[in-house]
């Protein structure tokens, strides 16, 4: 049996942690936050939400435990913030074994960060789409929405860096299969720029707001920015001749002709649907606890690629330059914000 890692147990970690224990999985969490290590060694990991609830015991360590372990991990699924790929990485190799290799489970696009200290042989990525996870508290880990696989959907999108669908890939594919629909992908990168469409899309609206998907599903202005964000994304992953995948179940065709009436009003259309709960992604759970965002790694990720290829970002440059005010306290979360990015960017004029 494989020997599992699971570096970061917060709300990813954690579901992954108490659905593969639950599943007969050799899972060992390894976590920074002393408290929730603490929770899951003494109460397990509690799942509520559209997959729960139950409690699931499960074995975790404080970073400062990890030296003790008998064994070398086989596979170690990375489920940090973006912001602590590097030194995670570099500490978990050491517990890595010699064919043992990594799996990036994150949002952004950081599987080249970790290739850069393990090896791009050893390395690995899983595109998560619509998986709406939040720990509630140590140790208790929710869901939002409905499972992918009771809709058609895949939520996990597993794959080499380059190259075709590998054994290795299958291993990770039929392990996500005890949590949610997964396959393997050929097309990584493609994928990962969808991924970073909607995080662009999605997080940065709802967290300068403070609007959960379904307030933001109500505002005009909300849908308006996130249709033309992801135009913005998509058009900057073109330049780079990234065979990006559909975002949200459209092509990226569609997204490059949002100026076409029709095609915006159906996409407008598609954005006004409330769902069943009202959830508020990472970055707006960020923010609620007064915690660091991604921010760097989505919208100034496209900002910068955009530069590469001599392509203004005006939305992208917006959005992060709101989102830096609103982390650093200058400004809270409202509504209005949304309004000024569509402003400054140009979207909409400033007398409207």
């Amino acid at each position: 049996m494989n020997k599992i890692a699971i570096m970061g147990a917060g709300a990813v970690g954690s579901y992954f942690g108490a659905f593969l224990t639950r599943a007969g999985e050799d899972i060992t969490l390894i976590d920074m936050w002393d408290k929730n290590v603490a929770a899951i060694k003494t109460d397990g990991i509690t799942v509520t939400g559209s997959q729960g609830p139950f409690t699931q015991s499960a074995k975790a360590l404080h970073l400062h435990e990890v030296q003790h372990e008998n064994r070398l991990f086989d596979i170690v699924l990375l489920a940090v913030k973006s912001y602590d790929t590097l030194w995670a990485t570099e500490f978990i190799k050491a517990h890595l074994a010699p064919d043992g290799f990594v799996v990036s489970c994150q949002n952004g696009i950081n599987d080249y960060a970790v290739a850069s200290i393990v090896g791009q042989h050893r390395t690995l990525g899983c595109v998560m789409s619509v998986i709406e996870v939040g720990l509630l508290d140590s140790g208790h880990v929710t869901r939002g929405g409905p499972p992918g696989r009771n809709r058609g959907h895949y939520v996990f999108r597993v794959g080499e860096l380059c190259g075709p669908i590998s054994p290795r890939v299958t291993r990770i594919v039929e392990l996500l299969e005890h949590i949610d629909a997964a396959r393997g992908t050929s097309n990584l990168l493609g994928e990962r720029w969808a991924k970073l469409a909607a995080n662009c899309m999605s997080n940065p609206t709802g967290a300068m707001s403070g609007l959960g998907s379904n307030g933001q599903a109500n505002s005009a202005d909300a849908r308006r920015l996130r249709i033309y964000t992801i135009n913005e994304v998509v058009t900057i992953a073109k330049s780079h001749d990234i065979a990006i995948a559909p975002v949200m179940g459209t092509s990226p065709d569609t997204w490059l002709n949002v100026a076409d009436v029709n095609i915006y009003q159906k996409l407008d259309a598609k954005f006004s649907i409330a769902g069943p709960v009202d959830w508020h992604a990472s970055m707006g759970q960020d923010i609620s606890k007064g915690r660091k965002t991604e921010n760097d790694f989505f919208s100034l990720y496209v900002s910068r690629r955009g530069s590469e290829m001599g392509i203004d970002t005006p939305i992208s440059d917006a959005t992060w330059e709101m989102m830096r005010k609103i982390e650093r306290k200058q400004l809270l979360p409202n509504p209005i914000h949304i309004t000024s990015v569509l402003k400054k960017s140009g979207i909409l004029r400033e007398n409207n």
